[in-house]
């Protein structure tokens, strides 16, 4: 919300300098994030706490002039020569501003025209410097086409007002000549970032309000009061409202023989400070009376409606749209519409959506002459709905999808008319056409002395408390020590019950000032700390997956089901039914997933081009529909997935390798250690996404953990990458975290020397080297400290079907040392039990 300060002064005195000003209001919740000077002086030397930016007008070298005449340059047909008056002499003002031809040898103006005038030495904006659009310059004196040339006429863009360039300003007529320009439109613009608790001061008297209550200034409202002279609305227009929970209040009011024409230059100024470009006075006068107390109105050219209603007095309707209905919106866009938004109609179909845009078949033109002009309040959550559905937003939508208050609706359409009725002439009708079905009733929440002081830790009387709300103009009554407080008929964000009393604790804080409010020690005692141990496990399996080099991911959960599908082969996802959005924000985001690796090989597709090593995890739920009945299991998963180089480029050069199944196995390996969790087996079973000879099973304790593995080539031809290995894995993180033991055993660094020996077996090539370990672990007991497999081998030598494999064991007593003849017995041991039981023969050791 960009609010000029002029405007905003013309409903609170505010004599504090702006930047302090500045600094209240985003102590008071109302953020300002910069300020724009538009000839004020701006502050130097010290820093401050918002951005600033903006120029300032000397007082001397900028002033309000006159020109008399607008004589034809000698030698140039695009230059015309203006006869000016600076307040103090006469000047011959050469100029190619093209708003000034229609002037040209028309001999003396009658009035004359009120520019802005920079003399020689003036300080303005470089129009012509396209790379920094803040650049100035100074005027000069220079011989232009033979005539001497020292000062300008100014336009919007040179004093920094606007990009406009394309002809000079054209001052109001009551601008007096010679007055400094600074001193009769210099200005400052505050832009505050209207948070949605705060939406109830997107206007300028909202601000006025806040401004008012934190510096103590009093409130001064705009005048309500047109003058009504024409016939009577009554019986000239109707309203009927269908829905009154969609639509609780309507207003009509009517302005007839009006003339288009441009709105007076400084309400066409505080537009454009304010954000909104100027159009015609009829225009103008609506969108200046939205920024100005926060109702935003239509404008319907009154004799299209009624020659819609063939020469009757036409009726407003306001309904749900039916099937198929569509309307052509001011924009030129022709929209179908849903039949979950409210339209404003006649008789003879759609005129307006509702709140959010107006249609092109009774807009107001440059032919119009009656104005019938709409203000009303709808239901905030439909316009928002409306707006999402359509991709429309607007500064009307704005404002109704935080909520309007009814009350606001009538008093709106009395200022507009007012406006209207000063710029662009003609003659209001007698009356408003006002219908309120479902009036708002005012929140009332009970407040006391002693909440103040639980909630927000300062002691206030009830009387305190109440001079504090009613700056904000809520109605308080005190009974003993409660506090009876009523919200004013402009808010609806005040909640009840609990909540009210939370939303008011908020308002006196503010009021007050938060940096009043003192640091105290909790009165209380802690609470005993309650854990969350499914959440800190969670967090142990990320810190463990980053500790060894993987980088974690949030991708969207929601998705498409083409895109969902890609990270199946073809044939397995027949069949798969997926839980929709009712209301899906776009077309590739209408499901929710199914399966977290689709995410993962999207980010991997996105990224491989920039990166040789990619190490990725995530955890995070897949959503399976149940049944009919929308019982939905969301079952959180854990996803790794790596690509490109097995180390990082380095100085040192070498070949590079890339990551394989077994790099893979080793983060899992390492992840599960990390955990402590044992006895995990990896069997020959594939999952539909991964190689059927490169993947397995995980197991612990005979429970699916999940499914690692390379991708399946019929999955990575869904995305183009290259033709390497992708390792990737999907983890039950619930089966996961479930065997985590929250006590384990931890025995001390031992202080005896360890024995270490290699161990070579030959066995039938089915037989898995888990299996094999598993065996050598439980049959070598604690003094065998590890075991770990570095060497398989396939040969002739070892007969058909057989594979060797070496196995590196490291005996270790705790308190002793071990012999020689120890270590050969357990050696002995584990030999002939592995000789029993799988038939294994020893080659060496």
């Amino acid at each position: 919300m960009k609010v000029p300060i002029s405007w905003l002064k013309e409903y609170v005195e505010i004599s504090l300098p702006i930047e302090e000003l500045a600094f209240k209001l985003t102590l008071a919740g109302l953020e300002v994030e910069e300020i724009r000077y538009v000839g004020l002086p701006m502050p130097e030397g010290k820093e401050q706490e918002t951005k600033i930016t903006g120029i300032s007008w000397g007082p001397e070298e900028i002033v309000v002039g006159e020109v008399s005449e607008v004589l034809p340059h000698p030698d140039a047909d695009r230059l015309v020569l203006c006869q000016l008056d600076d307040g103090k002499q006469q000047h011959t003002v050469l100029t190619g501003a093209p708003n000034l031809f229609p002037y040209k040898g028309k001999g003396p103006l009658d009035p004359p025209l009120k520019v802005v005038y920079a003399r020689e030495g003036a300080t303005i904006i470089d129009a012509y410097n396209e790379t920094d659009p803040t650049a100035t310059t100074t005027l000069k004196r220079k011989k232009i086409r033979g005539v001497e040339s020292y000062s300008m006429a100014c336009s919007e863009k040179e004093l920094g007002i606007s990009d406009e360039h394309e002809g000079i300003i054209l001052l109001d007529q009551d601008a007096p000549t010679g007055m400094s320009l600074v001193e009769y439109m210099g200005d400052a613009v505050l832009d505050i970032a209207i948070t949605p608790n705060i939406a109830r001061a997107a206007n300028i008297l909202g601000v006025a309000r806040e401004v008012a209550a934190i510096t103590g200034a009093k409130l001064k409202y705009p005048e309500i009061n047109p003058v009504m002279e024409g016939e009577p609305i009554k019986g000239r227009v109707s309203i009927d409202i269908k829905n009154p929970e969609d639509n609780p209040r309507f207003v009509l009011g009517l302005i007839e023989n009006v003339e288009i024409k441009p709105s007076p230059y400084w309400a066409q100024l505080r537009l454009k400070l304010a954000g909104v470009r100027p159009i015609d006075a009829l225009v103008d006068a609506t969108n200046y009376t939205m920024l100005e107390i926060g109702e935003p109105l239509h404008a319907f050219d009154y004799d299209v409606l009624v020659d819609r209603a063939k020469g009757k007095p036409p009726v407003i309707i306001t309904r749900r749209a039916k099937q198929g209905e569509s309307l052509t919106t001011l924009d030129d866009v022709e929209r179908k519409v849903d039949d979950f938004t409210v339209l404003v109609t006649d008789q003879a179909g759609p005129l307006s959506l509702a709140g959010v845009m107006g249609g092109a078949e009774s807009e107001v033109q440059g032919k119009t002459k009656n104005v019938l002009l709409e203000g009303a309040s709808w239901n905030y959550v439909n316009v928002r709905r409306t707006v999402s559905a359509q991709v429309l937003p607007s500064e009307a939508a704005y404002r109704f999808e935080r909520g309007v208050h009814p009350e606001i609706a009538p008093i709106g359409v009395k200022r507009c008319l007012e406006w209207m009725r000063k710029w662009a002439g003609g003659t209001v009708a007698k009356g408003l056409v006002d219908e309120y079905p479902l009036p708002q009733v005012d929140t009332r929440v009970a407040l006391t002395p002693a909440d103040v002081e639980r909630w927000l830790g300062i002691s206030l009387s009830a009387k305190e408390i109440a001079e504090l709300l009613t700056k904000l103009e809520f109605s308080v009554s005190i009974k003993g020590d409660q506090l009876d407080v009523t919200t004013p008929p402009h808010r609806l964000d005040i909640g009840e019950g609990i909540i009210g009393k939370a939303d008011l604790m908020e308002e006196i804080a503010r009021v007050y000032g938060y940096d009043k409010i003192p640091e105290t020690n909790l009165a209380d005692g802690l609470p005993l700390q309650v854990g969350n141990r499914d959440l800190e496990l969670e967090e142990m399996v990320r810190d463990q997956l980053a500790g060894l080099g993987l980088q974690e991911i949030v991708t969207y959960r929601i998705t498409s089901p083409e895109a969902d599908r890609k990270a199946l082969p073809p044939g397995a996802e027949e069949g798969r039914e997926y839980l929709e959005l009712a209301n899906p924000i776009s077309a590739d985001k209408t499901v929710m997933r199914q399966e977290l690796l689709a995410s993962m090989l999207e980010v991997v597709e996105k990224n491989f081009r920039s990166k040789e090593r990619i190490a990725l995890f995530e955890i995070g739920p897949v959503f399976l529909p149940e049944d009919a009945e929308l019982n939905i299991s969301e079952l959180p998963k854990l996803a790794l997935c790596l690509y490109g180089s097995r180390s990082h480029p380095s100085w040192q050069g070498g070949e590079k390798k890339v990551m394989d199944y077994y790099d893979l196995k080793g983060i899992i390996e390492s992840l599960l250690a990390g955990l402590h969790i044992e006895g995990v087996k990896y069997l020959p079973e594939a999952a539909p996404y991964f190689h059927p000879g490169k993947s397995a099973r995980i197991d612990v304790g005979g429970n699916l953990l999940g499914y690692m593995g390379e991708v399946h080539p019929q999955v990575k031809q869904n995305y183009k990458l290259p033709d390497q290995p992708l390792p990737a894995a999907i983890l039950d993180i619930n089966a996961l975290l479930e065997r985590v033991d929250d006590l384990y055993d931890v025995e001390p660094v031992p202080d005896q020397p360890p024995v270490l020996e290699d161990l070579a077996l030959v066995v039938d090539g089915d037989v898995p080297a888990q299996d094999v370990q598993a065996l050598i672990q439980q049959t070598g007991g604690k003094t065998l400290r590890d075991v770990r497999l570095f060497d398989v081998y396939r040969g002739e030598q070892l007969g058909e079907g057989k594979k060797s494999l070496a196995y590196s064991l490291v005996y270790q007593h705790p308190e002793k040392t071990l012999t020689d003849k120890e270590v050969l017995a357990i050696r002995n041991k584990i030999v002939k039990r592995l000789e029993k039981e799988i038939g294994a023969k020893l080659r060496s050791w």
